[in-house]
C-alpha cells in the first residue's frame, strides 16, 4: 500500500481510494479482510478517526461490511461496481470532452475511432 500524500484532498479520501484501488487490481480481492482501522492509521502514520473515515466512506458505498467482532471485508461484487463508477468518470472526464472537440474540428466519429486505433496501436 502507498502512503497518503498532500495533494489537498482529505486524508480518508485518499485512504479509501488507495483501498479502492486494492479491490481492483486484485490485492484485495472480494471476501477477504480488509486492514483495520488501526493497522491504516499505523501504517499511514495518521489518526485512527481519519483511517476510520475512510473505512466508512467504503462502507455507506457498499464495497465493504463489517462481520461483527471480525472485521471488516470486501463485498461481493465491490470490484465490478469500482470498475463501473471509473469507467463512467473516466468517461465524463476525458472521453466527453475529446468527442466535443473533435466535433468542434470537423472530425467525425469514424475518423476519430481511427485516431484512435492508430494511438493506441503498439505496433
Amino acid at each position: 500500500m502507498v502512503g497518503v500524500r498532500d495533494d489537498g484532498r482529505p486524508l480518508f479520501l485518499q485512504i479509501a481510494e488507495q483501498l479502492e484501488d486494492s479491490i481492483i487490481d486484485g490485492s484485495l480481492p472480494e471476501e477477504s479482510k480488509a486492514p483495520s482501522t488501526n493497522e491504516l492509521a499505523a501504517f499511514h502514520r495518521i489518526n485512527p478517526a481519519t483511517a476510520a473515515n475512510g473505512i466508512n466512506k467504503l462502507v455507506a458505498d457498499g464495497l465493504l461490511y463489517k462481520k461483527r467482532g471480525v472485521g471488516m471485508f470486501v463485498a461481493t461484487g465491490a470490484r465490478e461496481a469500482l470498475l463501473e463508477r471509473r469507467r463512467n468518470a473516466f468517461a465524463e472526464k476525458f472521453i466527453a470532452p475529446l468527442v466535443v472537440e473533435a466535433r468542434r474540428l470537423g472530425i467525425d466519429t469514424e475518423d476519430l475511432k481511427k485516431m484512435i486505433d492508430t494511438w493506441g496501436d503498439d505496433s
